[in-house]
């Protein structure tokens, strides 16, 4: 029919969606032809959203609609051939049936006009439509058959049909020594490759609604009529869009011919009520019994064949290519069949010319059909209208077309809605068992998605064990209830239950045998063998107690867990309203619960096997939290956020917490959810510090596929309830006093510990301050101080955190790697030092600040015999470089000598007490302290400063009597550091009392507490006498080594000033703790250089080979540098002419991060990356301080390479040779931090301008040390602290108590 005249009602109608009529009119799609170009998003947009019906209206619109003729044109058939398939019942044959016309006689050759002597019982051939010529071959191009038109004679109808043919190539025809054409020998073949003539076939069986062949209307009979020497028979005729049908009448099911719509070349009108239906190598005659019908059914069939070309070659590339094909014998005739099998029907053909050229007998329907092996060769096809009894030539080949046909049937029964539906879960289109893909069956009550070879075995067991249904063929028995479960579960989580123990030995392969399979299969459900053990197995009582809590919450799996380990799913649940599991679920609103139970109510258990006696366990049941109310959410992020959210960036929604279910809705009256969050999936919640971002208080949630989503709200009230409500839904019971605690991160987290470190194990995990409390699995609860610790890192390439405790070391694993960087941000900054007061310091082991424990250590071993040790003054950019890697992680600060200087290390310690928030003596006790100083008595003074002494809080006593210990020591070796008792007291006093100097009395309290030191601290006068000797030991091993010797470590090397030259060469010792900054001094001050304001000079690591530069930061040593050299590489000291606009950039920067467009290349091609080593490729680039990320494109979500900025070296420039697009390009240079593998790469980036570089560089050098101080500023030692002079470290007592009246007249200042 023509596409414009079709209306969209009408082929809605055919495709029974006529309730999307409305959405199509909405849309202004009226007619067919409007409907031509639809797209899947076009539909979603209509509001047609299921997957079945949008491929039935895409497949449908670019096929034509068919029309079904059940009137027969009143006369007959001319050219027909009869027999059929009823070919073997006698039929009287007019002497004359076959006199052709007048014109067609007068212009044919003889041989022309041939018929098939192959069987006396069939008619002769017509003749051929092409006068006096042999049979060509027709070569037209396939061409697509336009929709059929609605008959305009109200006696004809329609029917629908399928709207395309099979498209196969034809071959050759052969033709015999007489010129008649000759069928060549047939075998059956399973591939249509050999035979590449074939007519069109019909579409796949899903195409169209199920059930039997339809059968023709019936129409009043007619007797034969004869015009001239032509006879007519009467027969009842049927046009679909694939075939014009013939049948002897209209309750005849299966036809006696079939003309292919695909071949017909012309249908015209000749003479009085006739018309001929034309096609490629033969001519039908019809006649009509009034004109009007004759030319409704011209115009019918001319319209089926409009538009398009006719066609005998058609491509085989078709979907529906023949599954097999071959001459079979139907008993009856004494000829055989030329036999196709397609998709879910069977066309039988009088030969395989006939095949090609697309005239056949009839074809069935395999929806009705049914298969049995009879005898040797014989198989019957059995359908409620006839049996076909078939003789294939052998038995191999019997067995074969037997299969053919059964998986015809198959897939005529087959409906694949249930099936793409329960793919949609990913683990459900692997198999349950042997891992096959897109299985097509499943044991319901198991709940598992099994193959079809895999599906055998389990029918093995018997129904009792397992229920084994079709995903496409068992319709009725998929409920949306069971799908739902099969959805819910999944055969990865089923299978975490029934295969948690599945030796690698015993595992089950795609193409493993049935031996195997039987074997497996019998051990996993019958046995039970694999299964993991639910706590109460054995426990028969509390097995059922707690299948009757489980089934009133919805933890499918829990019950699964219960049923297969031993619950008895008809046991009494003691409540007369609902006595048993079953009827609790469904009084409880749990259809899913309910359906698993039904179809368990017989089901055989895997055998018990409960070795000795089992400790009864109680089973509690899983909480039950519900909560709801109104939210702020944001966009759901795959990184960490790491800027503030502004208010507008947050949406408000309708949020419920409901069994076990964080629902987000657009408001409160809406029934469906934007979104959900399963307590399972959530692996992590974290309490975000008030007013972090646009809402006072926030949080967020992590969930395992690697997503976060930040919730806030005004309502301090409402936060502390919604944090406890979505804690209490996914922490177990297990680790339920977690719960208790006002944390600020909560969570699960891989780890190891103790002696078992080849086995990971689950622990719960919430970071409360400073402490980290544990649940591990099968142990009670523990604290972990993290200031405390001995050692806290990151390694394998930032996959696991250390942490080092004495006695114990726990290895924490990144499962994922979104929320493990974030504990691992948290938990390094809980360790460190998060305040000025001591007890917020980082500790030793005795509670001890690791400041103090370093300082004091450092100054033991490298500085007690320093002359005037305490006394003189460090560098002041050195200490206070000192004091602030102190406070940033004391625990990772070695001090070590060369690489420190003692003066240095000293004054870090006197300005760490200096700056203490409530001082050492704590600002409430200070001044009574002080008092206690000035008491007469000795005994009294000493019981005082005891009493002091014991109120003091646990950390600053355990910090005084180390501090005190240590300066006692110094004072004994006072001979070889001049620092005496009074030295050490005039300033210390003034430092750990925090006064300004004036008054003596805090000098003479610390001269009390040293020179008292044994008697006031109660120490063990042993203990102290082996501490000094081991001092003493010390300093004579000391002077040993350096006894006439120079210090050690120095190397001399050549610098460059502004050029490398011959007249610019420096040479320069340089020490190991020279500093860049030092070393650009000590060169300019041996030039005489005068720097200028806003000149920057820096000194520049310089390789030749490679083509690049970078300046070092000022901090940075010297000597490790020139030791990594190779013999191209040089230091030369030059002004930095772009400092000045990277510090205006940064300035106007709120953050230290960037984004943007680079060209990228690699020095060496990295696997999985997929990027040619040989050009510069674009890619998208995010730089924050944790990491630098490379995206293939702006819009992809997930980077290609993730490297962390702290093993990135950045240098100016790139090899000349590597043709970078521009000249604006830096070298980076990767190398990871693994010890047992080291690794180094080296890749190009390359920016549009020179700015943009520019910017890059500076937020690289932002990021990673602080843009550096590159302004030359020379700090020289002293000779007084602030605007006091030295007090005398040489002479009597009087003259050092003496020096007090300058002390007092110009105050001590700590550097």
């Amino acid at each position: 029919m023509c596409e414009s005249r079709v209306t969209v009602l009408d082929w809605l109608c055919v495709l029974r969606l006529e309730q999307y009529f409305e959405a199509f009119q909405s849309a202004g799609l009226v007619t067919l032809r409007q409907c031509r170009d639809l797209r899947p998003d076009q539909l979603e947009q209509m509001g047609i959203t299921l997957p079945g019906h949008q491929r039935r209206i895409l497949a449908r619109e670019k096929k034509p609609v068919p029309v079904q003729r059940h009137v027969t044109p009143r006369g007959g058939i001319d050219g027909e051939k009869d027999g059929g398939i009823d070919g073997e019942r006698e039929k009287p044959v007019p002497k004359e049936r076959t006199k052709f016309r007048s014109n067609a006689q007068a212009d044919c050759h003889p041989s022309s006009s041939l018929s098939s002597t192959s069987d006396p019982s069939l008619p002769p051939v017509p003749p051929r439509s092409t006068p006096n010529c042999p049979p060509q071959r027709f070569t037209s191009p396939l061409s697509p058959s336009p929709p059929a038109r609605n008959a305009v004679s109200p006696k004809l109808d329609t029917h629908v049909a399928r709207p395309q043919t099979l498209a196969i190539q034809p071959s050759a025809q052969h033709l015999g020594g007489d010129g008649r054409r000759t069928s060549l020998p047939g075998s059956p073949v399973a591939s249509p490759l050999n035979d590449r003539n074939v007519p069109p076939l019909p579409p796949k069986a899903g195409a169209t609604p199920k059930g039997p062949p339809p059968v023709p209307q019936r129409c009043p009979a007619l007797s034969h009529r004869t015009q001239s020497a032509l006879y007519y028979q009467r027969r009842w005729v049927k046009l679909d869009v694939d075939y014009l049908r013939y049948f002897d009448n209209d309750k005849d099911v299966y036809s006696k011919g079939i003309i292919s719509t695909a071949f017909i070349t012309n249908v015209t009108s000749v003479g009085e009520l006739k018309f001929e239906v034309v096609t490629n190598n033969r001519t039908f005659i019809f006649r009509a019994e009034s004109e009007v019908e004759r030319n409704d059914w011209v115009t019918v069939l001319q319209d089926c064949t409009r538009g398009r070309r006719p066609r005998s070659t058609i491509s085989p590339s078709s979907p529906l290519t023949p599954e097999y094909q071959g001459n079979l014998e139907l008993r009856g005739l004494r000829s055989k069949l030329y036999t196709v099998v397609a998709s879910d029907k069977v066309y039988l053909y009088k030969n395989i010319e006939d095949y090609r050229i697309g005239v056949g007998i009839t074809s069935i329907e395999m929806n009705v059909g049914n298969v049995k092996e009879t005898d040797r060769r014989c198989f019957d096809l059995t359908t409620p209208y006839r049996i076909f009894s078939f003789i294939a030539e052998s038995e191999q080949l019997r067995e074969q077309w037997v299969d053919a046909m059964r998986d015809a049937i198959g897939e005529a029964l087959s409906n694949r809605e249930v099936a793409e539906r329960i793919w949609v879960e990913p683990s459900n289109s692997l198999c349950a068992d042997c891992g096959a893909v897109k299985p097509e069956w499943a044991a319901i009550n198991l709940c598992v998605v099994v193959c079809k070879r895999c599906a055998g075995e389990h029918r093995g067991l018997g129904p009792s064990i397992s229920k084994v249904r079709s995903l496409k063929m068992d319709r009725k028995v998929w409920t949306e209830e069971l799908i739902q479960v099969f959805l819910l579960l999944g055969n990865e989580r089923v299978n975490s239950f029934w295969a948690a123990n599945v030796p690698p030995s015993e595992a089950l392969t795609p193409s493993s045998c049935s031996e195997e399979r039987r074997r497996f299969i019998t051990n996993k459900y019958r046995q039970g063998k694999y299964r993991k053990y639910h706590p109460l197995y054995g426990n028969q009582r509390e097995l059922n107690n707690a299948l009757c809590i489980n089934v009133q919450c919805s933890d499918v799996l829990e019950t699964l867990s219960l049923i297969f380990c031993g619950a008895d799913v008809n046991c009494s649940t003691g409540m007369a309203s609902w006595p048993s599991p079953l009827s609790l679920a469904n009084a409880h609103s749990q259809p899913l619960q309910a359906e698993l139970i039904s179809h368990n109510l017989n089901t055989e258990l895997p055998r018990l096997e409960v070795v000795g006696d089992m400790d009864p366990v109680h089973y509690s049941a899983p909480t039950c939290v519900s909560h709801n109310g109104f939210l702020f959410k944001t966009a759901s992020m795959a990184r960490a956020i790491t800027e503030r959210k502004a208010r507008e960036e947050f949406s408000r929604r309708w949020c419920t917490l409901n069994d076990g279910t964080f629902s987000y809705y657009e408001s409160d009256k809406n029934s469906n959810p934007n979104g959900a969050l399963k307590a399972s999936e959530i692996v992590c919640l974290a309490v975000e510090p008030p007013e972090k971002h646009g809402y006072d208080h926030t949080f967020e949630l992590y969930i395992e596929s690697e997503r976060l989503y930040l919730f806030g709200t005004d309502d301090p009230d409402s936060h502390k309830e919604w944090v406890k409500s979505i804690a209490k839904s996914f922490i177990p019971a297990t680790a339920e006093p977690l719960l208790r605690l006002g944390f600020e991160r909560i969570g699960r987290l891989k780890c190891k510990d103790g002696l078992n470190l080849q086995t990971s194990k689950v622990g719960w995990f919430a970071l409360v301050g400073s402490t980290l409390h544990a649940y591990l699995a099968d142990s009670q609860g523990e604290e972990i101080h993290l200031r405390k610790l001995n050692e806290l890192s990151i390694q394998q390439d930032n996959e696991v955190l250390v942490l080092v405790e004495r006695g114990r070391t726990l290895y924490i694993e990144g499962e994922r790697k979104l929320d493990f960087a974030d504990w691992c941000t948290a938990i390094q900054a809980a360790a460190g030092s998060g305040g000025d007061t001591l007890s917020q310091q980082q500790l030793t082991e005795t509670d001890i600040p690791v400041i103090v424990h370093s300082c004091i250590g450092y100054i033991t071993q490298c500085g007690l015999t320093s002359e005037g040790i305490y006394r003189k003054s460090g560098v002041n950019s050195r200490v206070a470089a000192l004091c602030e890697r102190f406070r940033r992680d004391a625990r990772s600060l070695r001090l070590r000598e060369g690489e420190h200087q003692v003066d240095d290390v000293s004054n870090t310690l006197k300005r760490f007490f200096r700056e203490l928030e409530e001082g050492l003596f704590t600002s409430e006790d200070s001044s009574t302290w002080l008092g206690a100083a000035a008491i007469q008595d000795e005994s009294m003074k000493i019981s005082q400063y005891q009493l002091l002494f014991n109120k003091l809080p646990h950390v600053n006593k355990a910090t005084l009597q180390a501090l005190i210990n240590h300066l006692y020591c110094v004072q004994r070796f006072s001979e070889l550091n001049q620092m005496n008792l009074h030295n050490l007291a005039i300033v210390f006093g003034p430092t750990l009392f925090q006064t300004d100097g004036k008054d003596y009395t805090a000098g003479r309290a610390i001269e009390d507490l040293i020179q008292h030191y044994t008697s006031i601290f109660e120490v063990d006068e042993q203990q102290l006498k082996r501490q000094l000797e081991e001092i003493t030991a010390i300093n004579q091993m000391r002077e040993k080594l350096n006894t006439n010797t120079e210090p050690g470590g120095h190397f001399i090397c050549t610098v460059y000033l502004e050029e490398k030259k011959d007249t610019a060469e420096q040479h320069v010792k340089i020490p190991g703790s020279m500093t860049a900054a030092e070393l650009v001094c000590e060169v300019l001050d041996r030039r005489n250089i005068m720097v200028k304001e806003k000149e920057y000079w820096s000194c520049w690591e310089i390789s030749d080979k490679e083509e690049m530069e970078r300046p070092l930061h000022y901090q940075e040593r010297v000597l490790p540098i020139l030791h990594s050299f190779g013999t191209d590489s040089h230091l030369l000291i030059k002004k930095h002419v772009a400092m000045d606009a990277m510090i205006v950039y940064l300035a106007s920067k709120v953050d230290a991060s960037k984004h943007g467009m680079m060209k990228f290349r690699e020095e060496r091609s990295i696997l999985g990356l997929g990027l040619s080593s040989g050009s510069f490729h674009d890619r998208y680039f995010i730089l924050n301080s944790n990491s630098l990320r490379m995206y293939k494109e702006v819009r992809s979500n997930r980077p290609e390479r993730d490297w962390p900025v702290k093993n990135l070296k950045v240098y100016l420039g790139v090899k000349k040779k590597l043709r970078p697009p521009t000249c604006w390009g830096l070298t980076v240079v990767y190398e990871s931090k693994k010890q047992e593998k080291p690794e180094r790469q080296q890749w190009y980036l390359c920016c549009d301008t020179q700015s943009e570089m520019r910017e890059w560089y500076a937020t690289f050098l932002s990021i990673q040390d602080g843009l550096q101080q590159t302004r030359v500023s020379r700090v020289l030692p002293d000779a007084r602290h602030g605007n006091v002079s030295l007090i005398p470290l040489r002479g009597s007592e009087n003259e050092m108590r003496n020096s007090v009246a300058a002390f007092s007249q110009d105050p001590l200042a700590v550097s």
